[in-house]
């Protein structure tokens, strides 16, 4: 373990190691946690409280999660002086497995996301966005029952590699001038400036993890979305990629689209196919139950996962997980919200769900089970946040922690 400047250990509990490239998970397992700005620790007390009690209930006591705090955000901001104090990186380092709630992104300079830094500097390369419609949920569609998808966003490239220039700096100026002399290409003296990398090794490990969460859990197809027909060298890589990874490491189990057109059997095995970005949009409304796992650059897989959120209930019900090869991250997706903060009003379901993304990835799935189970009874008894409440005919509004204890004796 390492040592921490700031932080206290928990004094029980156990760290989760990996053995083998397995996770090895024991039954008091030590989890960081980050209860996150504005509305967070209004949501974190009431998440918890339903993590524990499904916990407790899955395994009838014998096991239990040793929560571990670290901060990051405000709160550490004002208790250590840092936004993100490298104490926090170590733990979650140390102990693998974490879950946050909203950060607020610090205003000028310094670090340009909480969200963006810890996705780089832990090397969390895949964004993982499920999106499922629980029953009676208002939902803007007239079908939300047929999306199912689970979005692999590739997070540490593309736009959010954040290499930009302002207009008028050196930098800029010194770009477009090279771009003008050397490539022939000219861009107006007044322009900021942008660079969008996308690599073969950035593609093909997120796409792998794309393919090889569809194989171990019976899913029908993988989508490669893309702008390629414009960003050739780019976005068209990252298709052709793609579909170099599937071809070469999971050949026995996948066909590509275009092989299926010359007769191969698609039977037993994933779909391989992909969609231009903008043609997707519109499918994922009016072909929703066409489409089970996506694999996307980062911009388009940031749009696309809200897209899908909002049929579903918006991003109050959309959980997410930020994962590498040896850490994953779960966190929620949607913002802090600051005038709702100590209001207890806030919908807690994104980070709820997003633990339960967390046992499933721990292989606690009975918990995982009971948790959606208590959401999709209480969504069914119209017994909701206001979020909820103010979409629902003859819906009982409930404060966060109100809703919390529904969701438990509803397990």
């Amino acid at each position: 373990m390492p040592q921490f400047t700031h932080l206290t250990p928990p004094t029980e509990g156990t760290p989760i190691t990996r053995k083998e490239g397995q996770l090895v998970v024991p039954h008091n397992p030590i989890v960081p946690y980050i209860e996150g700005d504005g509305t967070g620790p209004d949501i974190w007390r009431a998440s918890v409280r339903v993590f524990d009690a499904a916990v407790a209930k899955a395994f009838g006591g014998a096991r239990r999660v040793v929560w571990f705090e670290v901060p990051a955000g405000e709160k550490a901001k004002e208790t250590t002086g840092e936004w993100l104090p490298n104490d926090t990186i170590e733990a979650v380092k140390a102990y693998r497995i974490a879950i946050k709630g909203p950060l607020t992104t610090p205003v000028g300079g310094g670090i340009r996301s909480l969200n963006v830094t810890l996705r780089q500097v832990l090397d969390l390369y895949a964004c993982v966005r499920p999106v499922r419609y629980f029953s009676g949920t208002p939902s803007p569609v007239t079908h939300p029952e047929k999306m199912n998808v689970v979005i692999f966003r590739e997070n540490t490239e593309d736009v959010y590699a954040g290499i930009e220039w302002a207009k008028g700096t050196p930098q800029a100026e010194k770009l477009i001038d090279f771009l003008s002399r050397e490539l022939g290409k000219r861009i107006r003296p007044d322009s900021g400036i942008g660079i969008k990398p996308i690599s073969e090794f950035g593609t093909k490990r997120l796409v792998r993890m794309a393919l090889q969460y569809a194989i171990d859990h019976k899913r029908r197809t993988v989508t490669l979305v893309h702008k390629g027909n414009i960003m050739k060298f780019t976005e068209g890589a990252f298709r052709d990629w793609g579909y170099e990874v599937a071809k070469a490491e999971f050949r026995d189990h996948i066909v590509t689209e275009e092989e299926t057109w010359a007769g191969a059997s698609r039977e037993g095995k994933v779909l391989v196919n992909d969609r231009i970005a903008d043609s997707v949009f519109q499918q994922i409304l009016t072909r929703t139950d066409e489409y089970d796992v996506f694999a996307t650059p980062n911009l388009n897989g940031d749009y696309l996962s809200d897209a899908c959120a909002a049929q579903v209930g918006g991003l109050g019900m959309a959980p997410g997980a930020n994962i590498g090869d040896e850490i994953a991250f779960f966190e929620a997706t949607h913002g802090t919200a600051p005038k709702y903060a100590g209001k207890d009003v806030i919908n807690p379901s994104s980070v709820i769900l997003s633990g339960v993304m967390m046992f499933r990835y721990m292989g606690w799935g009975t918990v995982a089970d009971l948790i959606e189970k208590g959401i999709e009874r209480a969504i069914g008894t119209k017994q909701v946040t206001y979020d909820l409440a103010r979409q629902m005919t003859g819906a009982t509004e409930l404060k966060t922690s109100q809703f919390a204890d529904v969701i438990i004796a509803s397990m």
